[in-house]
């Protein structure tokens, strides 16, 4: 985030939270602080601070205290800064790389958190917390004591608890940070309270921050400190080495540091690291794999369809889904048969539409060609509709005991860290590759296993993003990346194009009891859903009254419900959202322009239309919930 015009000044006092006095060029100005914090560390007599001209006519003061220094190093102090800064960063998907969506605010029960993220697998709430205080190389929060943050800590714990994820990002408003930790001394039921939401499940991360006079951007992990090391000592347990360890560079142990030489010595790249993994990865799966419906039982179709499911989706939102789809298309004959309108309002929620058309475009090829019986090999599989060769694999391996391997992100995740492979994940090459050595290496008499462990591997333990879990994992003594704290650096991925940025204008246009919709295009994205209508760029209210004007609408009421974006994979929508009144919603019927429109009952949109995820924020407007979630 960049600020406007700054000029640098000496601080003189402070007399209240809100208002300082700053010598400005040999002149006293009063400023605005923008931080209600104590910042005694910082805001010390003759101290560097920095300024932000104001720009607004009529205030008070002229300037806004936003840095200072302290030493050499420069602080930002600015309350707002740490959420307009993770707001631009979170859209680089450093942390969410199948971002889809993001609100700011999001009202939680009693709670009003920084943010609401929707991503392909999860809906995460997010709180953040700005981080001032130093001492010794170290950053504490808060800095006084606050109640808010603990309560805030609270309810973290409670969405956790009732499926959502949930993080707290401590925002350290400078550089050069060794660890963050919470100031026990200043707060100590604030620490305590983090230490019970670790538990729980929230995620705590710090990170610090670029700074400068004018700007401050997020930057790198900071490790956290909650504590709880002495803690679990003195319970007897040994401490659970996290992803900072993992991070330092050092191998984790002698066994670690022997595994290596070997290695080298044997050259074991790629093949002979491969088949060290079998029997460890088999072991660890069967004492500990997850209790799932299509793993318990393994029948093609069920195989199938959660594959299909679980593409971008994590494992507990697809339970739900797949659930209801085979209560309303229990095999293969029912998905041929379903109406194309019932079929996508049962993956409403999941995205990716086409996948389901595939999925009965290929049930209607498998009764047509095989009487109803899903092939078993290979390569009758691939033939079919929306079957590439990781979901061939799946299927082969998984339900008919073929040894195939099944090749998808996860996997080739793991094994570019297991052996440092430098080579490009997502290109078409480096998984034909991984293909192959998986073909020689796979066991024939558990395959289907072999290959849900090495994904289950990847789901939760050999986590993306720098995080994985390397206590738990089966290769800790042979697992290259994690022995030569390399991890953060695994695996290669080519930079993706930008999106294209595409500005649209939503409108929630209802009656008393009806709302409008339009049905996209047969073809092309969103294809056969439902949608509000929409108008192209930004547009003002007037332009809005105007057009609504244009096809015959009489407008009641009009009023700006927000902004949202949602996140395709080669392109984004910022939308504007407008809820409006109207008299009566059929007097538009066969007007021009708005002759495509269909009028619903909100209750009949809610149970029978399939309206796309990339709407969530303005469907809820009319207490529409999307997907599996509903009211």
């Amino acid at each position: 985030m960049k600020y406007g015009e700054i000029v640098e000044g000496r601080f003189l006092n402070r007399p209240n939270r809100f208002i300082a006095y700053v010598n400005v060029d040999g002149r006293t100005e009063k400023v605005h602080v923008k931080n209600t914090g104590r910042c005694k560390e910082l805001l010390v007599e003759e101290g560097t601070v920095y300024l932000e001209k104001s720009g607004k006519p009529g205030r008070v003061t002229d300037y806004d205290l936003i840095a200072a220094r302290k030493g050499e190093r420069l602080i930002n102090m600015d309350s707002n800064a740490p959420n307009k800064a993770v707001g631009e960063w979170l859209w680089k998907k450093e942390l969410f790389p199948s971002l889809k969506s993001i609100r700011a605010e999001k009202t939680y029960k009693n709670s009003r958190f920084d943010f609401y993220v929707e991503t392909e697998e999860d809906k995460v709430f997010l709180e953040v917390k700005g981080v001032t205080l130093e001492r010794e190389n170290g950053a504490y929060f808060p800095d006084a004591p606050s109640q808010r943050a603990v309560k805030h800590v609270e309810e973290l714990i409670e969405a956790a608890g009732e499926g959502y994820k949930a993080y707290i990002l401590f925002i350290i408003q400078m550089k050069g940070i060794d660890f963050f930790a919470p100031n026990v001394e200043t707060h100590p039921a604030f620490a305590q309270v983090l230490r019970k939401a670790e538990k729980a499940g929230v995620e705590i991360l710090a990170y610090d921050c670029r700074v400068t006079e004018d700007s401050m951007e997020v930057a790198d992990l900071v490790p956290v400190r909650l504590g709880t090391e002495k803690r679990d000592a003195e319970d007897g347990e040994k401490p659970e080495r996290g992803s900072h360890e993992a991070l330092q560079g050092e191998p984790e142990s002698g066994i670690c540091k022997e595994e290596q030489k070997k290695t080298k010595s044997q050259g074991q790249h790629p093949y002979g690291l491969l088949e060290q993994i079998g029997e460890p990865l088999l072991k660890w799966y069967d004492s500990g794999r997850r209790i799932l419906p299509w793993r318990e039982n393994p029948q093609p179709y069920y195989v199938w369809l959660s594959e299909i499911m679980l593409q971008q989706t994590r494992v507990e939102a697809v339970k739900p889904y797949f659930d209801n789809f085979i209560a309303n298309a229990p095999d293969i004959r029912a998905l041929a048969k379903m109406e194309e309108d019932k079929l996508v309002k049962l993956w409403e929620g999941l995205g990716y539409y086409n996948r389901v058309r595939n999925l009965q475009k290929a049930a209607k090829i498998i009764m047509e060609e095989y009487g109803g019986t899903m092939p078993s090999e290979y390569e009758n599989l691939i033939k079919l509709p929306g079957i590439g060769s990781y979901t061939a694999g799946a299927i082969a391996s998984i339900a008919y005991g073929k040894p195939v391997p099944a090749v998808d992100g996860n996997v080739l995740r793991v094994l570019a860290r297991l052996r440092l492979d430098g080579d490009d994940i997502l290109a078409q090459k480096t998984k034909s590759r991984v293909e192959k050595e998986l073909q020689e290496i796979i066991p024939s008499d558990r395959p289907g296993d072999f290959n849900q462990a090495l994904m289950e591997l990847g789901a939760m333990v050999c986590l993306p993003n720098g995080e994985p879990k390397c206590g738990e994992c089966p290769w800790g003594t042979i697992c290259q990346a994690h022995c030569l704290g390399k991890i953060a650096e695994y695996p290669k991925k080519k930079a993706k194009k930008a999106r294209k940025i595409e500005e649209k204008t939503v409108l929630v246009i209802q009656d008393g009891e009806k709302a409008a919709f339009r049905k996209r295009p047969k073809k092309g994205l969103l294809a056969g859903m439902y949608e509000f209508p929409m108008l192209e760029g930004y547009r003002t209210e007037e332009e809005v009254l105007k057009e609504l004007k244009h096809i015959g609408l009489k407008v009641l009421h009009i009023k700006p419900i927000g902004e949202a974006k949602h996140i395709f994979s080669h392109k984004e929508w910022h939308m504007a959202g407008y809820a409006v009144r109207v008299d009566e919603l059929e007097e538009a019927e066969g007007a021009k322009g708005g002759q495509d429109w269909i009028f619903i009952d909100k209750d009949e949109a809610r149970e029978r239309y399939p309206i796309p995820s990339a709407y969530a924020a303005y469907a809820e407007y009319l207490d529409i919930k999307l997907g599996m979630v509903k009211n």
